[in-house]
């Protein structure tokens, strides 16, 4: 008989959050199964490694895993250093997967499609809390497996679940068919992509850290050639917020980020439409047309491409069998949601907190990192660290310190990166001005 004290605990998700909980677990004895979905570790963390987070490598390093790796002879980057999404991986997380005691922990090319309890289905309850979890997931190959685990933890983030368009939260009529010449989340406008969006028309849509980003990068991008035109579109108005205090928080590179695109505004470099709704998207010779509206007015665009900097949200599909409560308008675990809500708070006020707080139903099952926050752009890097150590001690029994959270930030808070985009792990961004959503942009 399978006894579920046996199995591994299940992380999805190789990112800076989930390999912080693979190293507690190793930590306290226990052994962690990770499931990254992408080819190498931190994929999300790659595909926005262009950008220069908000806070210095001092915020940026679990403890459990920089004990593993200073035992190694591992030298720690300068701490006052603010490294960028790459340097995250290639200089932290690279070295700490590679670890002999998580390396073989770790299945790459793991795509994790549903967990349930082994021979129960949700609306079974005799003997649920001692089934072990079954994870159903496909391999590099695409092989379709199981692997069982005595808990889990969802650590896989939102970054490719990104937010459409649409005003209202769904998609634009025509955004499918357009979606060619439409990107979301921070795409690398001076470097990888720059082909891509030198000497063009581009729209961005979004009004948080990452659609502010990709329109300083486009802007940079310009200034080497000037064909490049950019024209950004705030879905709500509200712009002096945005620029003013609803950047700066507690947080002196979202003030720096704020008062660069109110500069790049005030000089005329791009245009800006606030409000602005688009009502249906289609490619129209080599080009893209919006139509929407701008304030009370009808408008159409005709541009190169478009930029969707809009946010992100979780993926639920994999957790269907599993008893999950969330808040209904955040999508986050209900104790958790009152305390990062947007509208309340910023990346540097949301309390610490850990296992108790993101309990589910379904004991054993715990959301952790940005996919905790649910739609909540204020994620920390750091604020993630702190859970997985709660939710680890909580799963080894060690109550009183699953109990004591608490959360080590910099006089002004710290906002660390996904999230999600240069956002998240977790808030990205800057680099002499730019830099990324808390680990996902704010609509």
């Amino acid at each position: 008989m399978i006894h579920p004290s046996d199995l591994p605990v299940a992380i999805i998700g190789a990112g800076p959050v989930g390999l912080a909980a693979a190293a507690h677990l190793v930590t306290r004895g226990l052994t962690p199964l990770v499931f990254e979905a992408g080819a190498a570790v931190a994929a999300s963390v790659r595909a926005w490694g262009h950008v220069r987070v908000f806070s210095p490598w001092r915020y940026d390093i679990d403890g459990a895993a920089r004990d593993l790796l200073e035992a190694t002879g591992w030298v720690a980057p300068p701490a006052d250093e603010i490294p960028t999404g790459d340097e995250i991986i290639d200089r932290y997380l690279a070295p700490l997967a590679a670890l002999p005691t998580l390396a073989p922990a770790i299945r790459l090319g793991a795509r994790v499609t549903a967990i349930g309890r082994l021979g129960l289905d949700k609306m079974t309850s005799a003997a649920r809390d001692d089934a072990p979890f079954v994870l159903c997931w496909t391999d590099a190959g695409g092989t379709p497996r199981r692997s069982l685990a005595r808990a889990v933890i969802d650590a896989s983030g939102t970054w490719n679940q990104p937010n459409p368009m649409g005003i209202d939260g769904l998609p634009v009529p025509g955004e499918a068919t357009a979606s060619p010449r439409v990107a979301h989340g921070l795409p690398d406008v001076r470097g990888r992509e720059r082909a891509v969006y030198a000497g063009r028309h581009v729209l961005v849509v979004g009004s948080g850290h990452s659609a502010i980003n990709v329109v300083l990068d486009l802007l940079r991008l310009r200034e080497s050639d000037p064909a490049t035109q950019v024209t950004w579109a705030l879905r709500r108005g509200g712009i002096e917020r945005l620029l003013g205090g609803g950047l700066n928080d507690q947080l002196p590179a979202h003030g720096a980020l704020g008062l660069a695109a109110g500069n790049a505004i005030a000089a005329g470099r791009l245009t800006l439409l606030a409000p602005f709704a688009a009502t249906s998207l289609c490619l129209s010779g080599t080009g893209l047309r919006v139509n929407g509206r701008h304030g009370p007015d009808a408008i159409s665009l005709q541009v190169d491409r478009a930029i969707v900097a809009t946010g992100f949200r979780p993926d639920l599909q994999p957790l269907r069998e599993l008893r999950i409560a969330l808040d209904p308008s955040v999508e986050a675990p209900p104790a958790l949601a009152p305390l990062i809500d947007p509208n309340l708070h910023s990346c540097g006020t949301v309390p610490p907190h850990g296992a108790a707080e993101l309990r589910q139903p379904e004991p054993g099952f715990y959301i952790a990192g940005a996919k905790s926050y649910g739609r909540a752009p204020t994620f920390l890097m750091a604020t993630g660290y702190e859970q997985v150590r709660s939710i680890v001690a909580e799963i080894a029994g060690d109550h009183e310190a699953a109990a004591r959270v608490q959360l080590v930030l910099p006089e002004t808070g710290v906002c660390s990166a996904p999230p999600a985009p240069t956002a998240p792990p977790c808030c990205p961004p800057v680099e002499a001005a730019p830099a990324k959503a808390c680990c996902g942009s704010a609509a």
